[in-house]
Order: structure tokens, then sequence, then C-alpha cells
């Protein structure tokens, strides 16, 4: 919605109303309280006027669970080891933070309470996961594992992950939150039907 001030936000609504002829309705929504992280993204919802006419209206009627889901929920207990970071990597990044807190700056990695939510997952946490990493007990913090990436997405473990770690960490940290759109695809589902 503020990309270059707005204007971006601005010519993706106008495209969509005038060029397309919908109706919108468009809300920032975070994926927090599905699953444990802050994911806020905007979400369009469009109704096509010469299908539906020009008066539909649309609500964001959420229903988040009563009970937060906390980022120790999806961590996993076995065969954890290899996403630990290497002394190195562990090291530069300690470094790198500290270099930028020097400037005012707020980069560096991100170590959550295990009792509350993590940053956004990005489709460059397979270079060095520094955004979300786990404290280990007398080690060096790891990575989250490509199956903790498809549970903060909000993946049920049946899901399977057939590709690289690093096509998965590119794959979960490009999706949405599962859950959240499905809640959203379920109030598009009940409009229509009273539509039609």
């Amino acid at each position: 919605l503020s990309h270059d001030d707005g204007k971006t936000w601005e010519i993706i609504k106008g495209t969509l109303e005038s060029d397309l002829n919908y109706t919108i309705f468009y809300k920032v929504l975070d994926g927090d309280g599905f699953v444990p992280q802050h994911r806020e993204r905007i979400v369009i919802v469009g109704f096509d006027n010469e299908r539906y006419g020009p008066g539909v209206s649309f609500d964001f009627d959420i229903k988040y669970p009563r009970k937060r889901a906390a980022l120790k929920d999806i961590l996993e207990t076995e065969n954890i080891d290899r996403y630990t970071l290497s002394d190195k990597l562990w090291s530069y990044l300690q470094n790198y933070a500290a270099k930028h807190k020097a400037r005012g700056n707020g980069f560096g990695f991100g170590m959550p309470d295990l009792e509350g939510s993590s940053r956004t997952l990005s489709a460059r946490y397979y270079k060095d996961g520094s955004e979300i990493l786990i404290r280990q007990d007398g080690k060096n913090p790891r990575k989250l594992s490509p199956r903790e990436c498809a549970r903060l997405q909000g993946y049920p473990d049946e899901y399977r992950i057939v590709v690289s770690d690093t096509q998965a960490y590119k794959q979960f940290g490009n999706s949405v939150v599962v859950p959240l759109m499905t809640q959203v695809a379920k109030l598009i589902n009940k409009k229509i039907k009273e539509l039609e």
C-alpha cells in the first residue's frame, strides 16, 4: 500500500477497477494467530461487475483461532543437527549484526521467543536462515528445517516435500499462510453463493 508513496497501489487498484471492471475489497491481514509468524500481506478480493453488478459488498470477517500458536509448537526434535549453524557462519552473523547496530540500523539475525511468533519467513531463508534462528543449549543456533517452514506457513504434516532443501526454503518463503487464505476463500465462496 505504501510502496513508492502509494503510487504502485493506485496503479494496481486502477487496473482492477477501471481497466478490468472489478469491485475490489482489500485489507492487510497478518497470518499470526493461525501460525506463529508475523506475515502481513495485502489481500485483494474482486468481483466482476459484469457478472455480479457494481453493488457487491464484502467483509474480511476472519475468524482467528482462540488459542494462539507458539513457535515451539512447530519445532521438530529429531534430525535437526544438520541445521545448526557452523562456527564461521554464526560468527559472521554476530559481527554483521554488531556492525549494523553500531550504525543505528536494525539489520541482523533474529532469535524469537519460542513462546511467541517469528519474523516473516522469506524466500532467501535458504542462504543463512538469519531472520529466524532457534536457540540451542550448548550449541550454535540453528535454522528451521524445511518441515518447520512448512508448518510455519500452516501446511499439514501430510504435505509432501519432494524438492531439495534449498527449493523448499524458497517455496515456503514465497507461500501464503494456508489457514488464513482458507478463511478468505470460505468468505468468497459464501458471498458468491449469496450472489448467485
